[in-house]
């Protein structure tokens, strides 16, 4: 996918992987438990459940391996950010690592097959929230940076790890946070540092070893209209205000029903692929079995405007959204009540592309609602990230190929961005362009966010070592 670029040492110039493997088996047992007592810990986001609890198991953790541990305190009764830095002063290289300690709800609990907070192993799968978002993820780095200094002696590279506390409810003062520690964020020369292990990532439906270098943003609303005072017979519509149906139209008006967002401007911020992106994306399975896959998983029979392969994937992953995620007004139990609501809200995700940001989004909505006569429609705005993408060609970039190559046998699959979001921006564009991979233990069906949650044993082994062969490979490289 990458040509190797010059300067780089043969990848197994100095690791003895013999040595790193034996000691994940000789303490497998060990690690696992470990893995489990992370997963056994409640930390939710979303209601605040056990969250100063997780943050300490965390920092304990990371100070057991001789780093310097600093839990900073967001803004009021927040979630905590859990900052370390461990590996040598001088090093040549510097990588910071980003993860999540937080998990979603657990709910709806009769869903799980064990209880989500229990840890239960089965058929070569562990069991868990958090098993792989973002939990199984951590813990396998720490244990490849532990597996390292009980092998090979000290790290060839200087690790800031920066692990947050609300990722899961949109990381809302996650950026305010980095700007405000902006100076923290540097190599050990006290320049830019040189790449990023994001905190997701992993394998497809085929068992692909796959690295993605970006995500889409994202700009998170809530639209809400009060029509009169409070409910109402329904008998009284011809003389009252329906919320409801306002709403409605209001949310007609962002869409159509041929999936255009009629958002004025919208589409005039939207950046094109380059020439390079064209060129990964055309490289990346997806006609096929693979959107076969998601069309008996979904159970359609075709894609939204019937697109398909490789102009199926582009629309995947540079076309922005508008979305429904839910509607809220009047009776919405068993049998009829014959109501006017008062009241109704929705709430709307705009995923975002490159160049298009949440604050634009924001301002384009105001407008365009204004324009169409819906100045009544409040817009409050729940959370957004900018959209970002690596620079295929960075060295980072290389050093997570070539340690794929070493770990799983095969050439990674170069996934040019998700389209999911996260607040990769803050990390990346904003504290001087730091070049992001992600890379994990995630497999097809991990289902993550959802009951049952799970990662298999294999691949969070795979994980340990491949993040002490991402160590080797970022090491290496000559200056």
């Amino acid at each position: 996918m990458c040509a190797q670029p010059a300067g780089w040492l043969p990848y197994d110039a100095h690791m003895n992987q013999a040595a790193f493997d034996a000691y994940l088996d000789a303490n497998r047992e060990r690690l696992l438990e470990d893995y489990k007592d992370f997963l056994r810990q409640p930390s939710v986001a979303a209601t605040g459940q056990g969250i100063p609890e997780m943050a300490a198991l965390v920092a304990r953790r990371l100070a057991s391996l001789g780093a310097e541990v600093k839990i900073v305190p967001t803004e009021g009764d927040a979630p905590p950010v859990v900052w370390a830095e461990l590996g040598p002063a001088d090093a040549e290289r510097t990588l910071l690592i980003y993860n999540h300690y937080d998990v979603q709800p657990a709910e709806p609990f009769d869903l799980w097959e064990s209880p989500p907070f229990e840890p239960t192993v089965r058929d070569g799968h562990i069991f868990a929230r958090g098993a792989a978002d973002d939990k199984g993820e951590l813990v396998s780095r720490i244990h490849a940076v532990e597996a390292w200094q009980a092998t090979q002696g000290a790290l060839p590279i200087r690790i800031k790890w920066l692990i947050e506390g609300e990722e899961e409810v949109g990381s809302p003062h996650f950026h305010k946070w980095v700007a405000a520690h902006k100076d923290w964020f540097t190599n050990t020369r006290g320049g830019v540092i040189d790449g990023c292990l994001w905190e997701f990532g992993g394998f497809d439906e085929k068992e692909r070893f796959r690295l993605s270098l970006g995500v889409k943003g994202i700009c998170y609303v809530e639209l809400r209209v009060k029509g009169v005072d409070h409910d109402l017979h329904s008998s009284l519509a011809p003389l009252a205000k329906n919320a409801a149906w306002r709403l409605t139209w209001a949310l007609a008006s962002i869409k159509d029903i041929h999936e255009n967002i009629l958002i004025e401007g919208y589409y005039d911020h939207v950046r094109q692929p380059t020439p390079a992106e064209e060129e990964i994306m055309r490289e990346m399975p997806f006609e096929g079995d693979q959107e076969e896959w998601y069309k008996q998983n979904w159970k359609v029979d075709e894609f939204v405007g019937g697109v398909h392969g490789y102009e199926a994937l582009k629309k995947l992953l540079f076309s922005p959204t508008a979305t429904i995620c839910g509607l809220t007004s009047g009776w919405q139990g068993a049998g009829t009540k014959t109501v006017l609501p008062a009241l109704a809200s929705a709430k709307v995700d705009f995923r975002l592309v490159p160049n298009l940001t949440p604050e634009i989004t924001l301002d384009l909505l105001r407008r365009h609602l204004d324009k169409h006569g819906f100045t009544d429609i409040e817009i409050e705005w729940l959370g957004g990230y900018r959209a970002e993408i690596c620079d295929p060609a960075a060295p980072m970039v290389m050093a997570a190929t070539v340690a794929a190559r070493r770990i799983h046998g095969h050439e990674p699959i170069i996934d040019l961005l998700s389209p999911g979001s996260g607040p990769m921006y803050t990390l990346s564009s904003f504290i001087g362009g730091v070049p992001v991979v992600c890379a994990g233990i995630a497999h097809a069906d991990t289902r993550i966010h959802s009951p049952n949650e799970n990662a298999s044993l294999k691949n969070f082994f795979a994980g340990i070592r491949y993040a002490g062969a991402l160590f080797e490979a970022l090491a290496v490289q000559k200056k």
